[in-house]
């Protein structure tokens, strides 16, 4: 089996996801071919598995122009089984190829119908991005295809590499530092647990507003900044507890790989977690942009430890059945063998 992957993102959850499910299918012998963009960290971890064309398919460049034209021939040539597309930029670039199945992979919920003009099906990691697709007219093929991640128990970073007293409770979040990830909510509420650590990995355009924020509240030495982590699984491991604050999150895949080391989740009420999360049973679900109940979720999970063992162990009950590497990937087995 063949495909050939579109892929234009940056570095987040959704690439982590792209890198879990591109080794999982080399795992079952599918051959790969990827266009991503330059200078990913994270290309390293598809080389092995997938031959690797590099392209800013950009508005301003020449890229812009010459690109569909150079898939459009590899396609003819190497006659791939799928073509798969990740987001609405990457589905622009999707040739009006006849010879195989065409697949639009959304992780969002899209604004417009327009990008998928050649697409024969949208799959959405989510029932409420399937929704949105259906209400915006789409007609063709939708399927429902969440994400996993790897599942392997790692062990803690220690406490010391992150300046970290042994005995502290730590609270642990992740992502791109952006407006919708609800980090300043964690600050904030991080204000009212005076005797936890906050542990916070990533990088982006907000890391400079929540440095102040942190300062501003006199937090400076208990918030620590771990920059972006090629594999925060060991941080993870590491805390006692994870917090996912996002105001828009479609799917969180921070949250199932907080799951994977067993770890107490609170997050917000977004969209995705208030689809696979239930309160009290695998985490604990905070209202959007509510400082004082994530404060009072992170003491309740600090203080009562039957309740924070009972959350981690059904946390991962529901990764393992409802997110698991077998279950995905031979879902898209399964949807590359279907005809066009």
């Amino acid at each position: 089996m063949k495909v050939h992957h579109y892929h234009f993102g940056k570095d987040g959850g959704a690439e982590r996801f792209f890198v879990h499910l591109v080794n999982a299918l080399a795992r079952r012998g599918v051959e790969q071919r990827a266009i991503i963009r330059p200078g990913r960290v994270w290309r390293k971890d598809i080389e092995g598995v997938a031959e690797i064309i590099e392209s800013n398919f950009r508005n301003l460049s020449l890229d812009r122009l010459l690109l569909p034209a150079k898939v459009a021939r590899l396609a003819k040539k190497e006659k791939p089984d799928a073509l798969m597309a990740w987001a609405p930029r990457a589905s622009e670039l999707m040739p009006a190829y006849q010879g195989c199945i065409k697949i639009s992979r959304l992780g969002d919920y899209p604004a417009r119908l327009s990008y998928f003009k050649n697409t024969d099906v949208i799959v959405c990691n989510t029932p409420g991005i399937a929704d949105q697709v259906r209400k915006l007219g789409w007609t063709r093929g939708i399927e429902v295809i969440s994400n996993f991640t790897n599942a392997n128990a790692m062990p803690p970073a220690s406490r010391a590499s992150a300046d970290t007293p042994e005995d502290v409770p730590v609270i642990m979040s992740m992502g791109r530092f952006v407006k919708r990830k609800g980090f300043h909510t964690l600050i904030d509420a991080m204000a009212a647990v005076p005797d936890a650590y906050l542990w916070l990995a990533g990088e982006g355009e907000e890391q400079e507003a929540l440095e102040a924020q942190v300062r501003e509240r006199g937090m400076t030495g208990r918030v620590r900044f771990l920059g972006w982590q090629k594999d925060a699984r060991p941080y993870v491991a590491a805390a006692d507890i994870f917090v996912m604050p996002s105001s828009h999150e479609p799917l969180g895949n921070v949250i199932l790989e907080a799951w994977a080391q067993k770890r107490p989740v609170v997050s917000s009420r977004s969209e995705g977690p208030t689809w696979f999360m239930r309160d009290g049973e695998n985490g604990l679900l905070v209202d959007i942009d509510d400082p004082a109940g994530f404060s009072r979720a992170i003491s309740e999970l600090i203080t009562n430890r039957a309740l924070a063992a009972t959350v981690a162990e059904g946390g991962y009950k529901t990764l393992m059945q409802q997110f698991s590497e077998e279950a995905v990937a031979g879902a898209y087995m399964r949807l590359f063998t279907r005809k066009p």
